[in-house]
């Protein structure tokens, strides 16, 4: 059965009528064309389909779209404002910390989620907040350092 959900998607008021048991994952895909979060495992383990669910990083191939009812989602496509990138995606840019780009969208809006929480995260703490997203290609220390500059251009540093 569908129900009206409604929730602020980038920030904008959205309303959708749909089966309130759809992944949150396939309703930004398939609905808002939002294709920058990825699908990668489907069962919550490598982050390329993270989102910020109320500035909380979530694996959005496991949370029913009924569950952000009321509240503000934001994709990779969200970070940007008037477009300027936002200072942790220039950083990936400036450190050029991907390769293929599959886990870039999910690495990045963790990164934001963790900062929004941790603004002066040290380099251990941002490397432990980045675990549980996956790299294949093995970018590893050039995310880490984008991480750390971008933490430094959000607080005026850089």
């Amino acid at each position: 059965m569908e129900e009206k959900i409604i929730f602020k998607l980038n920030n904008k008021k959205t309303e959708l009528v749909t089966d309130p048991t759809q992944m949150l994952l396939w309703v930004l895909r398939n609905h808002f064309g939002l294709t920058g979060t990825k699908y990668g495992c489907g069962i919550g383990f490598c982050g390329a389909c993270t989102v910020l669910i109320d500035d909380e990083p979530v694996r959005s191939c496991m949370i029913p779209v009924s569950d952000v009812a009321g509240k503000n989602v934001v994709t990779i496509e969200g970070l940007e404002k008037k477009g300027k990138l936002h200072p942790v995606q220039q950083a990936f840019i400036d450190h050029d910390a991907l390769q293929c780009g599959y886990c870039t969208p999910g690495m990045i809006v963790t990164a934001v989620g963790m900062l929004k929480k941790n603004p002066s995260a040290t380099r251990q703490e941002i490397v432990a907040g980045l675990e549980d997203n996956l790299c294949r290609c093995g970018a590893h220390m050039r995310i880490i350092d984008a991480v750390e500059d971008a933490s430094k251009a959000m607080k005026g540093g850089k």
